[in-house]
């Protein structure tokens, strides 16, 4: 983590995009933070982030942020870091829909694609100018699996996941040697709140391992870089990208 950080040599203050997220709020509980860590929970359900405030322990606040109202993002991050510096921010604003949903709603599918992948632009792009000024922090974005190779199942998922990893893969480019660190997390399947009622996947994950290995990650001496949870996705994923179209399409999911 940072060198400027709180006394557990943890963060000192915090920012959650899309702050009623399982995952984030996983990765937040399982760093256990200080009491004294400022955490800023940003998200459209006022209610529950300051009930999960609670549940963390720490210095809570919430704001009010849309991942589609593209327009409020730079404003919502000078609020953010106008208290000062923002040692870790986690970009975890995200839906799903099914397919099939999507083929028939156009606007919905846009709208995914919207909070998915281009709140994530937005936000990280206006957060990580103050962080390059600041000279330190890290930057977690949460990809997925479903980023590696779009299926016919879950291609408008798969399509913003994909412009996302190609986005933070990029950011992390453009920062090296600033101070300023990237974590490209990669998921498998989540079994959680937005995958309910769905059948889990081969190496399905959860929200607290996805939590505690974006953790461990954080707490090492090296907290940027690419990270698959669980490990064993990343030669499955790199098998994936071989296999022949006609093969890719029979996929059932």
């Amino acid at each position: 983590m940072p060198d400027k950080s709180g006394a557990a040599g943890g963060p000192s203050r915090v920012l959650l995009l899309g702050g009623t997220s399982e995952i984030g709020l996983g990765i937040l509980a399982a760093l256990r933070l200080s009491p004294d860590t400022e955490v800023l929970l940003a998200g459209r359900d006022e209610q529950r982030m300051a009930a999960a405030g609670k549940e963390l322990g720490v210095r809570a606040r919430t704001l009010p942020f849309d991942a589609t109202a593209l327009d409020t993002h730079q404003a919502l991050i000078d609020q953010a870091f106008a208290g000062g510096d923002v040692d870790l921010v986690i970009s975890a604003a995200g839906i799903l829909a099914g397919q099939e949903i999507l083929d028939r709603d156009p606007l919905g599918a846009g709208m995914l694609v919207e909070t998915n992948f281009t709140g994530h632009v937005s936000t990280l792009l206006a957060a990580a100018g103050r962080m390059r000024a600041q000279g330190h922090g890290t930057i977690v974005v949460l990809s997925s699996i479903a980023a590696i190779r779009p299926r016919k199942a879950n291609f408008v998922y798969g399509a913003a996941k994909s412009g996302l990893d190609a986005f933070g893969r990029g950011l992390a480019d453009s920062l090296h040697g600033t101070g300023v660190n990237v974590l490209l997390v990669r998921p498998g399947f989540v079994i959680g709140r937005m995958t309910a009622g769905m059948k889990p996947a081969p190496l399905s994950t959860t929200p607290a391992a996805v939590g505690a290995a974006v953790a461990a990650r954080l707490r090492g001496t090296s907290p940027g870089g690419l990270l698959w949870v669980p490990a064993t996705l990343a030669p499955l994923a790199a098998a994936f990208r071989l296999l022949p179209r006609p093969l890719w399409r029979r996929l059932p999911r």
